[in-house]
């Protein structure tokens, strides 16, 4: 009996420890495949951070580009704003001069109707006078 439990035993021992090997092998293979899946993860998360790098490098020299032309567009306003300023205030003068030029040659037309007005009334003065010195002795 004891024999045949101690066979028994044994048996049920070689069993189990084939299923404990069996065991170790199956986990032996799940920490290989594990290993493998972390370092392809690693690999993965090395492309993904330098593609990270590389994004954020085009970022600032897009950046950098955006802020140069703002930068350049803010100049070129800035000196169209004087231009217009300083255009605005030429207009300003040219009207101011083209005023006063309208006024002088208002004023020396009405001159001249009034030089015309009275060379017409001396002439017909100087033939009166003439007509009159033509009947007297």
């Amino acid at each position: 009996l004891i024999s045949s439990a101690t066979k028994s035993l044994r048996m049920e021992t070689e069993i189990l420890e084939k299923k404990l090997q069996d065991a170790q092998m199956k986990l032996a293979e799940k920490d290989g495949d594990k290993d493998k899946e972390i370092q392809s993860l690693k690999r993965l998360i090395s492309e993904l951070e330098f593609q990270l790098t590389m994004e954020k490098s085009n970022n600032e020299s897009f950046l950098d580009k955006l802020r140069k032309e703002m930068k350049h567009k803010s100049d070129e306003l800035e000196k169209l704003t004087q231009e217009k300023t300083q255009l605005i205030h030429s207009l300003s003068r040219v009207q101011e001069e083209n005023s006063l030029l309208q006024d002088t040659v208002r004023r020396e037309c009405e001159e001249r109707f009034e030089l015309t007005a009275a060379l017409g009334r001396a002439r017909e003065q100087v033939l009166e006078l003439r007509r009159l010195s033509g009947t007297l002795p």
